[in-house]
């Protein structure tokens, strides 16, 4: 045997990567982008807090434009002790119930005659200019209007998110139903499907990603339409309380009333994603490396 036959046959063999080593790395590049993703956030975050507390020191008054650590005292204050209106967390209950059932009822609305007018084209050309003018209406005017007509309580409130959480989730829902392949509305008619097998099966699957896309801006514009309701004129509520604090020069409590607010549209957007995700489980999964696009 020669001396290059033996050193071949006593080189070791390359170890090949099991599916679960390719598992594992995925997963630990994965985990560690999420970290460096969120330690810059923080810098980011402390940055422009940090910045603005050095500017109302030393630069800007603080009674106009007020400071992180003002703030914070304000949130304590109103957390330990309440607010000149009772409880925080009732404020912040009384905005969130009127959010949500506008939400609701708006979201539903939105999606049933988005998706009956996607499909009929005749209704969609009979009724798009009245719903084009509706879009148009000024929302503040609305919801001054709906104060007259409703009163202060909880029904001005509502009708205002409403409106706004209608016309988001329209439109989104008025084109996903007419995005459907009509390819497969024709298979369907052939193997002798009705209208309402084909609304259900074919209709709904294809636009449920445009539906809930909409609903992440709609529970913000529910949100919205509760505090501008409340700033118009209510007796509770945190656009009431951002309102009094306007009122009284208290710039502090105007943000954190708004901190408050951001705070409650971030879990419920959360909330909105997970549903998401659950509902389109089916959706083929797009790939990391396609959503990393330079904007």
């Amino acid at each position: 045997m020669s001396l290059e036959t033996s050193a071949a046959t006593s080189a070791p063999l390359p170890v090949l990567e099991t599916e679960q080593d390719i598992l594992a790395r995925a997963k630990k590049a994965s985990g560690r982008r999420k970290r460096n993703i969120w330690a810059l956030r923080a810098v980011i975050v402390v940055v422009l807090l940090g910045a603005w507390e050095l500017a109302a020191t030393y630069w800007i008054d603080p009674f106009f434009y007020s400071k992180p650590s003002l703030i914070w005292h304000r949130l304590v204050e109103w957390i330990g002790k309440g607010t000149d209106f009772g409880s925080i967390w009732y404020q912040i209950l009384v905005t969130v119930e009127e959010a949500v059932i506008g939400f609701v009822l708006g979201a539903i609305a939105g999606v049933v005659v988005g998706v009956i007018l996607g499909r009929s084209a005749y209704l969609a050309e009979v009724l798009a200019p009245f719903i084009k003018a509706a879009n148009a209406l000024p929302r503040i005017v609305l919801a001054a209007l709906f104060v007259i007509w409703f009163g202060l309580g909880l029904s001005s409130k509502v009708a205002t998110v409403f409106v706004l959480v209608f016309f988001a989730v329209f439109f989104n829902a008025f084109t996903g139903a007419r995005e459907v392949d009509r390819n497969l509305i024709d298979n369907a008619r052939i193997l002798g499907a009705t209208r309402g097998q084909v609304l259900k099966s074919i209709v709904l699957p294809s636009a449920t990603s445009w539906i809930l896309s909409s609903l992440h801006v709609a529970f913000g514009f529910a949100l919205i339409g509760a505090v501008v309701g409340e700033y118009t004129g209510a007796k509770a509520g945190m656009g009431f309380l951002i309102a009094n604090a306007q009122g009284t020069f208290d710039t502090a409590g105007v943000y954190a009333g708004m901190l408050i607010i951001t705070v409650v549209a971030l879990l419920a957007e959360w909330g909105i994603s997970t549903l998401e995700g659950r509902l389109l489980r089916w959706r083929p999964a797009m790939s990391t490396d396609q959503g990393r696009g330079d904007i």
